[in-house]
């Protein structure tokens, strides 16, 4: 797609270490050349002028709304093809990039390979889906053909990107402050986003959301040996 042999790559991710690491994998590749980094919205719209043949998109920009930054990515880079990469296994948010113009999913607690054949199937045109999206969108197709709907879509739907991923490390037993140093925000700012979340899903103390979370596929549910009696106490 691009004029330079090989399959030219858009890095766009705001955490600083992630980024370090993609970027030695990749440029140690034959046939995959970085032709750009990003760490926010601005600076991608900028990048993509060097219109590259792939852009490798963490949904959860802090100044982006998740996937519906999508377009406005597709519209500055033509010919690029996205390939999300992210880290809360959420087939709802997963399926609305989908729906919005990505061709494929990664989630980054993958192995290396699986990254680099996605790259190379989606710069052939082929999408790179995982079985748990899929399976969902199936089942939403099914819900809309029997005229039944779920209750907590609305609720579900209302929550931001970021607002999902403090739910995802809340699930994993995180404290306030473990879920600010993975998400690189302050103990205040996740307190800001919790209070947000129980307004939006009608629940009252972190109990409530956790077992909330695991019934609806928000977080995941942990083995038996999991402690996660520090996340209820915050």
């Amino acid at each position: 797609m691009g004029d330079t042999p090989g399959i030219r790559l858009l890095l766009v991710d705001d955490h600083e270490l992630f980024l370090a690491g993609l970027r030695s994998l990749l440029r140690g590749e034959p046939g995959l050349i970085v032709v750009g980094e990003a760490h926010n919205g601005n600076e991608a719209l900028e990048a993509a002028r060097k219109q590259p043949d792939i852009i490798l998109l963490d949904l959860l920009l802090e100044t982006e709304t998740g996937p519906d930054f999508l377009p406005d990515l597709m519209k500055a880079a033509e010919r690029a093809r996205i390939l999300v990469l992210t880290g809360v296994p959420d087939p709802e948010l997963q399926l609305r990039a989908v729906c919005l113009g990505a061709l494929g999913i990664v989630l980054k607690a993958e192995a290396p390979h699986i990254l680099l054949n996605a790259i190379r199937k989606v710069h052939a045109g082929e999408a790179w889906l995982n079985p748990t999206m899929t399976a969902t969108a199936m089942t939403r197709l099914q819900a809309r053909h029997s005229g039944k709907q779920d209750p907590n879509a609305a609720k579900i739907a209302s929550l931001t990107a970021r607002e999902l991923e403090v739910i995802a490390a809340l699930g994993d037993g995180r404290r306030n402050k473990e879920i600010g140093e993975r998400l690189f925000i302050s103990e205040k700012t996740v307190r800001h986003y919790f209070t947000s979340i129980y307004d939006k899903l009608e629940v009252t103390d972190r109990l409530e959301l956790i077992i909330y979370a695991y019934q609806h596929g928000l977080a995941k549910v942990p083995s038996r040996q999991a402690n996660l009696t520090p996340a209820f106490k915050e």
